[in-house]
């Protein structure tokens, strides 16, 4: 009888999560962070209306999908009642690891809080993204992982259903853990490791563990349930370093790994090497002692569909396949259209290190006259007023292998996307207003040259910004920088300059021919 009773309240249970559907209004709670900002775009892509509640919106503003979303101001911690008005299915992806030095009560606190205002609201289903593990030889998980698995347990506690979905490490440019894999691979050569780094783990894409968070929602065989999600390899965090070394075209590593080394220290080292905070690198450094793979895979039977593999999944964070669906974006790498790109609401240490050169110049000519003249930059033309080191570096270029300055440029005066220019590429044009060049040259990294053009407040004159962005290689592109940054200090004030008096003096009306009426 209780055995009947409990299949007809279960059965209740996916009857009604079943109508969660596109048109229906879903709560996003973290959207400012990583995975949150993200699902934000793949909810409207299949029709969900979508309320996201966060405790800054100016920290959304630039997001992409800002005017398409409502945008609640508010916290955990507050009253949440106008942000589950009408809400039929909320996500939970938020925490406050490392935060404060109590975080831990205050994460399973704020799970609880949020289950009770869902459950007064009506709303019928809950989605967590927790965090994949299981204690073993003895050893516990960290207090990461034991709290990721105690705010699904707060979740759970009320009579919402909720689905939460276990994941290992998350592969793609703005998350923590691929960003501290991808410093450490970058900037060290050699490292000695503690015995951590032969762990295994079960990585996943961003865009895989995106579908599985929209198309749970959906589903209501989901309904109540702890799914592991992962990708197809399973992986030591050893193993993860060379192939990210290897599609970065670096050198491959020396990895050392010692079993003196604790935690602490760790997490003090990786806080020397990457721009990770502290607070933030420590409890991850801790949980990387425990092995996180998928042990029940009942989600692929639920949710079927292809999954990345660890492989790609680094190519598409780092910009290097050129197959998919890419498009020049930030920092002018070619980086995909999707959810391993980096985004505008991602911490300032995602992406990778730009090392940037900026400059802002006024100039007495109005944004066509400026652009027409930025835009015989090159060829015989020359480099403005730096030609001289221009050619030295061309020269350099030519003695390292590179197409040094011999190729010149198509056309004295017009520029077309892929045009050779010297030893650039034209990238980007956009008519009076943006000129971005792509370096071809020999270099240990990437980099570009752009110019800005926008109008003064009068529209008689122009405000040029020139950007000069290089994405290093290893430990030696850094040091290729900031060898000739004291050239930069001479090349780009030169170059800047030139191109503002050359489309002053083409602006300025010719003088007026003597007659005798004028004299």
């Amino acid at each position: 009888m209780r055995h009947d009773r409990r299949t007809a309240i279960l059965e209740a249970m996916t009857d009604a999560t079943a109508k969660v559907a596109p048109g229906e209004l879903v709560l996003v709670t973290g959207a400012s962070g990583y995975v949150g900002g993200r699902l934000v775009s793949e909810l409207l892509e299949r029709g969900y209306r979508v309320r996201c509640l966060v405790r800054t919106p100016d920290k959304v503003l630039g997001a992409p999908w800002r005017s398409h979303v409502e945008v609640v101001e508010g916290d955990l911690d507050g009253d949440l009642s106008d942000a589950f008005d009408g809400v039929a299915a909320a996500y939970y992806l938020v925490h406050a690891i490392g935060a404060t030095s109590n975080w831990i009560a205050q994460d399973r606190d704020r799970a609880a809080r949020f289950t009770h205002a869902a459950q007064l609201a009506g709303t019928r289903r809950i989605v967590y993204l927790g965090g994949l593990g299981h204690p073993a030889g003895g050893r516990p998980l960290s207090a990461h992982l034991a709290s990721r698995h105690e705010v699904g347990r707060a979740l759970a506690a009320g009579s919402v259903p909720v689905t939460e979905l276990r994941a290992a490490v998350v592969i793609g440019s703005g998350s923590a853990s691929f960003e501290m894999l991808r410093y450490l691979v970058e900037v060290l050569p050699a490292m000695v490791t503690p015995k951590w780094v032969d762990t295994n783990c079960q990585p996943i894409a961003i865009r895989d563990v995106l579908r599985y968070l929209v198309e749970a929602v959906g589903t209501p065989e989901t309904a109540g349930r702890i799914l592991e999600i992962g990708g197809p390899d399973v992986l030591s965090y050893r193993s993860m370093m060379a192939i990210y070394a290897e599609e970065a075209g670096l050198a491959r590593r020396l990895i050392v790994s010692v079993p003196v080394l604790t935690p602490r220290l760790s997490s003090l080292w990786v806080g020397l090497v990457t721009p990770l905070p502290r607070s933030l690198a420590r409890p991850l450094v801790d949980s990387l002692v425990n092995e996180v793979i998928v042990r029940d895979p009942a989600i692929t039977t639920l949710l079927p569909g292809p999954l990345l593999s660890y492989r790609d999944a680094v190519r598409l964070a780092i910009g290097r396949v050129r197959s998919l669906d890419v498009a020049t974006t930030w920092a002018g790498a070619e980086l995909p259209r999707g959810p391993e790109a980096t985004a505008p609401t991602d911490p300032s240490w995602s992406g990778g290190t730009v090392l940037v050169d900026r400059r802002r110049h006024r100039v007495a000519a109005t944004p066509k006259q400026t652009f027409a003249t930025l835009c015989r930059i090159g060829g015989n033309h020359g480099w403005y007023r730096s030609e001289f080191l221009w050619t030295l570096r061309g020269l350099v270029d030519k003695l390292a292998g590179g197409p040094g300055m011999r190729r010149g440029r198509r056309h004295p005066d017009n520029l077309r996307v892929g045009d050779a220019l010297d030893f650039w590429r034209v990238q980007r044009i956009e008519v009076d207003h943006r000129l971005r060049l792509r370096a071809e040259m020999r270099l240990p990294g990437e980099a570009w040259l752009e110019w800005t053009i926008e109008p003064s407040d009068d529209g008689t004159e122009s405000v040029v910004e020139q950007v000069a962005e290089f994405r290093p290689r290893g430990l030696l592109g850094r040091a290729y920088w900031y060898a000739v940054s004291p050239f930069h200090r001479v090349v780009f004030p030169g170059m800047l300059a030139g191109l503002a008096a050359e489309a002053a003096a083409e602006s300025d009306p010719p003088a007026a021919p003597l007659n005798s009426a004028s004299v």
